[in-house]
């Protein structure tokens, strides 16, 4: 028999098949792999398997996949795109941020929670999983669409807000309970901390202005050295960050920040991403080994109430703001919902506090259970989200101006009162050569789509094209189908019978109770999907691939004729 104790490595390597198998279950369960990893290190630890008795290694290897994870989301926070932030997206991330930082602790003080602790778990609901979100977002092809982009751009909001968090929670931290002189206590901690800060950012200012694009032209000739390269800035900055005294996570942050504006930080992210993912399995393992599971029992009234709250109240506080700033119910409750659910930050931020001795392990057990019970029911909310708007549609009325201006921006009136022959919805590469084709024929073609830069560049080229998309039932009843002979859905991955929600069945059911008689054309690259679809009221159902395959081979087969040997 062995002993899973007789060496770290075999303590690691148990550990490793425990998360897989947990993580194997929680991709049949659909559930994202944090909440799997998390999981694991609860199953390894002490309450129940008792797999790991050599925490050093896995706390070690958690913190440098938190100085890379921290790396990774500074390469995303390019200068020029923090200066294009929309107002919505800052007044939508900082009225989300104050709101429920307010609000949660109201709830906290109110369940008898002592004041710090009671901060803490308002500012850690917060944050959202700019991770999860992402993913989600990308799976469903939403990226790119109008409340994509917003959810994206106050995510990036909320990531500046734990930056300013995790400073004031460095200052307030430091010295603390060490002896310190009270010199080196109070204003003068957070006065150091901030010319420490100071100092850094002029540094990293200095490295992006003279040093970095060179630097990262002459490392990326190498693809092996370029990881290299990007793992000891990381780690090396996150050090530094750890000696000055605002933490090794800002030290992360700072490093990505000052390689975000190279042209290599998407071959950095790439090759990085799957390392990244290794790395915080042990960070989400080392918080499950630190739990108990009887204290996580002892809170679950408390996180049932904050649960409600994150999933519930934050999707209505950003409704409530874009509702105010003139985008439609639909646009704010597709945005919301990507708040519905907690964030690795939040434990990184309470993990921070147990460290600093402000809050106990009873207090990080909470946010991980708030944390396991968001994330967990929010990947379904914001997977079936068409279908959940439809649902509450009749009540969201509240947060719509009468005349949601922001949107109908978007959308040329005169177009909408044009006649068209046909009406086509998608304009990727292969939505943009139907309506070419389509134009050369002699058809009057209206385009939709839900990317606002897809519509202002076509626009400018000319063609008739309307923001829009093809899941919005009221949006589709608005077009003017009476005239118009064929609707063409060129949209992205459809997939029939998985979680992820359908574009071209919402949009049959919208043409459907529009009474929509004309024909229904969808596009698929999944052949096996072609029935399902013609099921669903498709009339044409187009294969992109297998129709240029099947066109290619005629055009070889008719050239043989012009001296081309078949053999």
């Amino acid at each position: 028999m062995i002993d899973l104790h007789e060496s770290p490595f075999t303590e690691l390597a148990a550990l490793l098949v425990v998360a897989a198998v947990i993580g194997l279950l929680g991709l049949l369960l659909r559930q994202p792999m944090v909440v799997s990893f998390i999981a694991a290190g609860i199953v390894a630890g002490p309450s129940v398997l008792d797999l790991v008795q050599s925490t050093h290694s896995v706390e070690l290897l958690a913190e440098l996949g938190i100085a890379v994870l921290l790396f990774l989301v500074g390469l995303k926070l390019d200068l020029k795109l923090i200066r294009t932030l929309g107002p919505v997206a800052l007044a939508t991330g900082l009225g989300q941020v104050l709101f429920t930082s307010l609000i949660g602790f109201g709830i906290g003080l109110a369940m008898g929670m002592t004041p710090v602790s009671a901060l803490y778990v308002a500012v850690a609901l917060t944050f959202s999983s700019t991770i999860i979100i992402v993913k989600l977002l990308s799976d469903k092809r939403e990226v790119d669409s109008l409340h994509g982009r917003i959810a994206i751009g106050f995510l990036i909001v909320q990531d500046l807000a734990v930056v300013v968090a995790m400073i004031v929670l460095s200052a307030l931290g430091v010295g603390d309970g060490d002896g310190s002189s009270s010199e080196d206590s109070g204003w003068w901690r957070v006065l150091k901390i901030l010319l420490h800060s100071l100092w850094m950012l002029a540094a990293i200012g200095l490295f992006i202005r003279f040093v970095a694009d060179p630097l990262t032209r002459r490392v990326a000739r190498s693809p092996e050295l370029l990881v290299t390269f990007a793992l000891a800035w990381a780690a090396l900055l996150a050090a530094l960050g750890d000696h000055l005294g605002f933490s090794k996570e800002l030290g992360g942050l700072l490093a990505g920040i000052a390689l975000a504006s190279t042209p290599y930080r998407e071959a950095i992210v790439a090759r990085l991403a799957s390392l990244r993912d290794f790395l915080l399995l042990f960070f989400f393992i080392a918080l499950g080994l630190q739990l108990d599971l009887s204290l996580l029992g002892a809170q679950l009234g408390p996180a049932l109430v904050f649960s409600l709250f994150v999933l519930i109240g934050n999707p209505l506080i950003v409704m409530a703001i874009m509702g105010y700033m003139g985008y439609r119910k639909r646009t704010g409750m597709l945005a919301g919902l990507t708040v519905a659910q907690i964030s690795e930050f939040s434990l990184i931020f309470v993990a921070m506090g147990i460290s600093l001795g402000h809050v106990g392990n009873d207090t990080l057990g909470l946010v991980t259970l708030v944390g396991l019970v968001t994330i967990a029911l929010s990947v379904y909310m914001i997977t079936y989200s068409q279908r959940l708007y439809l649902w509450l549609e009749p009540v969201l009325g509240i947060f719509e101006r009468r005349i949601p201006h922001r949107e109908e921006a978007l959308e040329p009136s005169d177009l909408i009162h044009h006649t068209h022959d046909v009406v086509l919805f998608g304009l990727g590469r292969y939505g943009m050569a139907i309506l070419q084709q389509l134009r050369e024929q002699g058809m009057r073609v209206l385009a939709v789509d839900f990317d606002p830069e897809v519509v202002r560049a076509g626009q400018a080229g000319g063609l008739d094209v309307i923001y829009g998309d093809a899941a919005d039932h009221e949006f589709v009843a608005s077009l003017p189908l009476s005239g118009v002979g064929w609707v063409v859905a060129s949209l992205p991955a459809h997939r029939v019978g998985l979680t992820h929600e359908d574009p071209a069945r919402s949009l049959m059911e919208a043409l459907q109770q529009a009474h929509f008689s004309g024909k229904r054309v969808v596009t698929t690259h999944q052949p096996g999907d072609v029935d399902t679809l013609l099921a669903q009221g498709a009339d044409l159902v187009l294969c992109p691939f297998s129709d240029a395959a099947e066109r290619a081979v005629t055009r070889i087969v008719e050239s043989r004729g012009g001296g081309i040997n078949p053999a």
